[in-house]
């Protein structure tokens, strides 16, 4: 019989934990905010799966704090409470007697569904989406300097969190970075489980071929892309910084998200920069597709999962040791020995001097079967 409950607030890693339970029977049934497919919330991966989705108090709930204006930390932390209440509601209409579930539930938003879940004697296993407070204190040392309106959480988001420690029987981190990071914070390393992201292309890039010019000029330059937050912890400052020491090279550099720090006006109108701000899921694909380079210089991620959509269009990847262990240092990308607009200038310039090396670490690229679905859930079986 189906054991596993999973609860997940929003649509982190299209789904992958659900979808990889319900590939191996072991999804009894997942517990979600909004399950529409005309708003992109929706994976035909769980086409047959039990689902109970709150769909219209969901948009009511959202609607509210919109209409008061309600951002932030204040947002967050409401949201989450919010969507424990829901799953609560659902899972008082199990029967004790049915089974012995093991529930599934990412960080900050677990709490008290695990608090309900042990007193039933179920198993409780917590999905930690990135570093905790470890990230935080990178990210406040990246601000002091900097002209930004960042805040740092709540004492009671972070008290939230130990708590949650304390419940779940097991931590899944997705990296040696997080799990590293959860132990500063003292916690038990029997509880922790390192099982990387799960990432399936919406669409078969298998075929696809990349070409490289022999040489890179005004007319052809090197397309570099970033695709993500653009904030300080992304390592955006130091990138940059490799814009202005690279000025008047063939490099052309694309930002692609949402712009979340002051950029100068200069780097605005650089002639090698183009920002494309936030972009639709379906489009994301068309940047993997034309750009050379895929480069994500992160001073903090539990696992980046655009590392594995870049791949998956067999993109050659720059990135930090930062973001999970994906990058094999020169067989299918380089890993920077560290976050500086001096190292990421340096990486480019290789590049730009031999076309080849791209080429070959194209033909390297792709998903590694360690980041299946086939293999995530072989790991959450052996759990």
């Amino acid at each position: 019989m189906p054991t596993w409950i999973c609860c997940q607030l929003g649509a982190r890693e299209h789904y992958a934990v659900p979808r990889a339970l319900q590939r191996s029977d072991l999804l009894a049934r997942l517990i979600t905010d909004l399950w529409m497919r005309r708003l992109n919330r929706f994976h035909p991966g769980l086409a047959g799966a039990r689902i109970a989705a709150p769909n219209l108090a969901t948009l009511r709930f959202e609607l509210k704090a919109s209409l008061a204006r309600e951002n932030g930390w204040k947002l967050i932390s409401q949201r989450n409470e919010w969507f424990q209440r829901q799953v609560l509601t659902q899972l008082k209409r199990t029967p004790s007697t049915n089974g012995n579930h093991t529930v599934f539930a990412y960080s900050y938003a677990a709490a008290e569904i695990f608090k309900f879940a042990r007193e039933r004697g179920w198993r409780t296993v917590l999905g930690q989406i990135d570093p905790g407070p470890a990230e935080e204190r990178i990210v406040a040392n990246l601000h002091e300097t900097a002209d930004t309106k960042w805040q740092p959480a709540p004492q009671a988001y972070w008290d939230n969190w130990r708590r949650e420690c304390s419940l779940a029987d097991q931590i899944v981190v997705n990296s040696s970075w997080s799990k590293d990071a959860l132990l500063a914070e003292g916690v038990p390393v029997e509880k922790i489980q390192i099982i990387p992201v799960a990432y399936e292309s919406w669409t078969d890039s298998r075929s696809f071929q990349r070409l490289y010019p022999r040489a890179f000029n005004a007319e052809r330059p090197l397309r570099v892309l970033f695709l993500g937050q653009i904030n300080l912890r992304k390592g955006v400052r130091q990138l940059l910084e490799a814009v202005q020491l690279l000025n008047g090279e063939p490099v052309e550099f694309w930002f692609v998200g949402p712009i979340q720090i002051r950029v100068p006006q200069e780097l605005r109108l650089h002639p090698q920069c183009r920002w494309f701000g936030a972009a639709p899921r379906v489009e994301v694909d068309s940047y993997y597709r034309d750009a050379d380079v895929f480069i994500l210089p992160t001073l903090s991620d539990g696992f980046g999962l655009t590392q594995l959509e870049a791949q998956s269009w067999k993109l050659p990847v720059i990135a930090s040791r930062y973001c999970g262990e994906v990058v094999q240092d020169g067989f299918n990308g380089v890993l920077l020995d560290e976050v500086s607009g001096e190292s990421i200038a340096a990486v480019l310039r290789q590049f730009l001097q031999t076309p080849s090396t791209l080429s070959a670490m194209s033909v390297r690229s792709g998903i590694d079967e360690k980041f299946t679905l086939k293999s995530l859930a072989s790991s959450l079986k052996t759990l």
